[in-house]
C-alpha cells in the first residue's frame, strides 16, 4: 500500500546467463501478458537494440604488449565517463572539473581505436593493437539481482482483479515453452500479496488452535470446545457469500476480517453451550436443556450481533477514497456474523445433541463391561 506510485502491480523477473536469449524470450512474454484481459501499459525495463561500440580485447595481445586489464579498464573510464580529480575553488565554493574525452571522439570509431595507453615500459599502445573496435546494439541498461543478469517485464491492472490476472499470467507462463536457462520470478504486489497471505493464513490457523486451547481449560473438557468450532465454518460461508455479493475481492484487509471473525462467532456457541449446561446441571435432561438453551439464549444472540452489523455498514458502503481498503473487512464481518447468527442456532444444538448420545451410550457400555471384568478379576 505504501509503495510507490510508478510501481508496476504485476512484475515478472527473467534471470538467467545469456542477455540476448532473454530479450527474445522477453518480446514472447509481453505479448502473452498483453493478450490477457486487464492489462496495460505492458512494458520491459530492458530494451535491446541502442547503438553501441563494441571494444572486443584480445588479452594474450594486451599482456604481449606490457599492459594489464586494470590499466586499460581505467584508461577508458577516464576517457569515456572522465574524472573529477581536479578541483575548482572560487572563495569559499569548490567545484569538480571532470575531465574526458570530446563527445565526437568517443563516438567515432576511428578516434577510439587510436586510444593510447602507456605501458610499464613507457610506450605508448594504440586500442586497435590488442582489441577489435565495432559498431554494434545492446541493451539501453543492464539489471542484476542476486548478482545474476535480469530484466523485467511490468505491466498495470485495469478493471479487474490482480490476483486474477497474475493466476492467468502464471498459468500462460507455465504452457509456455520457457527456455532452460531462464529462471522466472515474481515482483509487485503478487509477492506482497502471496507474503501477507502467508502470514495472515499461519495467523488464522494460530487463532483457531489458540481458540480452541482456551476453550478446552476454561471447559475442562476436549469435546464442549469442538462443539463450539463449529460455529466458525457457518461464519466463513457467510463471509465469502457477502464478499461475492458485494463484488469485493480477498485482500489483506478482508483476510484480517475472518481472524476478527473467529473471536467474534465463538460467542454465539459458547452462550448456546453455557447455558445448556447450566440446566443440566439443574438436572433437567439433556433433549429438552438443549431445546430450552437454544431459545433462551436466542434474543442475546440476536441482539449482540444485529448491533455488530450495523455497526459495520457505514465501513462497508463507503465510497470516499481509500474507502476500498476497509470495504472488504466490513462486509465479511457483516455476512460472517449473520450466517453465524441464523446457523449457529442450528449446527450448535445438533453437534450438542449427537455428542451427547455419543456420549451416553459410551458411558452405558462402559457400565455393563465392568462387572464382567470384576468378575474375572475376582
Amino acid at each position: 500500500m505504501m509503495g510507490g506510485a510508478n510501481a508496476a502491480p504485476v512484475q515478472i523477473i527473467l534471470q538467467g546467463n545469456n542477455l540476448d536469449e532473454m530479450l527474445e524470450y522477453s518480446e514472447k512474454l509481453k505479448a502473452l501478458v498483453s493478450g490477457v484481459s486487464g492489462t496495460a501499459e505492458v512494458q520491459s525495463t530492458v530494451e535491446g537494440g541502442n547503438p553501441e561500440i563494441s571494444v572486443d580485447i584480445d588479452r594474450e595481445k594486451m599482456a604481449s604488449l606490457g599492459l594489464s586489464l586494470d590499466m586499460v579498464g581505467a584508461t577508458m573510464q577516464n576517457a569515456f565517463t572522465g574524472n573529477t580529480d581536479t578541483r575548482f575553488k572560487d572563495g569559499e565554493y569548490e567545484y569538480d572539473i571532470r575531465v574526458q574525452l570530446d563527445a565526437f571522439e568517443r563516438r567515432n570509431q576511428n578516434d577510439i581505436r587510436s586510444l593510447g595507453f602507456l605501458n610499464s615500459r613507457g610506450e605508448l599502445i594504440k586500442l586497435a593493437q590488442f582489441a577489435n573496435v565495432q559498431s554494434s546494439s545492446g541493451p539501453a541498461r543492464l539489471e542484476r539481482k542476486d548478482k545474476i543478469t535480469s530484466l523485467t517485464i511490468e505491466s498495470q491492472v485495469i478493471g479487474r482483479p490482480i490476483g486474477t490476472v497474475s493466476q492467468e499470467i502464471e498459468a500462460l507462463i507455465a504452457s509456455s515453452d520457457v527456455p532452460e536457462t531462464i529462471e522466472i520470478s515474481y515482483g509487485g504486489d503478487l509477492e506482497s500479496q502471496n507474503e501477507s497471505f502467508g502470514a495472515l493464513g499461519m495467523a488464522l490457523v494460530t487463532s483457531l488452535l489458540l481458540v480452541y486451547l482456551i476453550m478446552v481449560a476454561l471447559y475442562d473438557s476436549w469435546v464442549q470446545p469442538f462443539i463450539v468450532m463449529f460455529s466458525i465454518p457457518v461464519a466463513l460461508i457467510g463471509a465469502y457469500l457477502a464478499l461475492a455479493l458485494a463484488m469485493q475481492n480477498m485482500s489483506i484487509f478482508s483476510m484480517l476480517g475472518l481472524i476478527m471473525l473467529i473471536g467474534l462467532v465463538v460467542k454465539n456457541a459458547i452462550l448456546i453451550v453455557d447455558f445448556v449446561n447450566q440446566l443440566k446441571r439443574e438436572g433437567m435432561e439433556s433433549k429438552a436443556a438443549i431445546i430450552e438453551g437454544t431459545m433462551e439464549r436466542f434474543r442475546p444472540i440476536l441482539m449482540t450481533t444485529i448491533a455488530m452489523v450495523i455497526a459495520m455498514v457505514p465501513i462497508a458502503i463507503a465510497t470516499v477514497a481509500g474507502s476500498e481498503w476497509k470495504n472488504g473487512l466490513a462486509w465479511v464481518l457483516i455476512g460472517g456474523l449473520t450466517s453465524s447468527m441464523i446457523l449457529t442456532l442450528i449446527i450448535v444444538p445438533v453437534v450438542y445433541r449427537v455428542t451427547d448420545a455419543i456420549g451416553e451410550r459410551w458411558t452405558k457400555w462402559r457400565a455393563k463391561k465392568k462387572p464382567s471384568v470384576e468378575i474375572a478379576a475376582v
